[in-house]
């Protein structure tokens, strides 16, 4: 299970590369960047009404279309999975406080 999003990642490219009359990933992708980040935050929104006003299927369903739509912007911008997994580790083990700091620094 823990690579399940490279696994969605390497789908996600194969399915710009389709049509986008059989692909939903092909169809937003050829909208470009702004409707990949329009739909990612739309997905987000459902995510946090649902934490809000429903039951756990519901947000776990939520959780997994806006995973799945951020893998999508991710993509539109030329940027893998494992690039913000990496950015991720790299971050393991520090404050949250801390790592805000640096990044004010840079």
């Amino acid at each position: 299970m823990n690579k399940i999003l490279e696994r969605l990642d390497l789908t996600i490219q194969r399915k710009i590369t389709e049509s986008p009359n059989n692909s939903h990933t092909a169809k937003l992708f050829k909208k470009g960047p702004e409707k990949c980040a329009e739909k990612f935050g739309e997905e987000a929104i459902e995510l946090i009404v649902a934490c809000v006003k429903k039951k756990k299927p519901a947000i776990i369903g939520e959780a997994a279309d806006t995973l799945y739509h951020l893998c999508v912007l991710l993509r539109s911008k030329n940027i893998s999975i494992n690039e913000v997994l990496s950015e991720l580790v790299s971050r393991e083990g520090v404050s949250g406080i801390e790592e805000k700091r640096k990044r004010k620094i840079k």
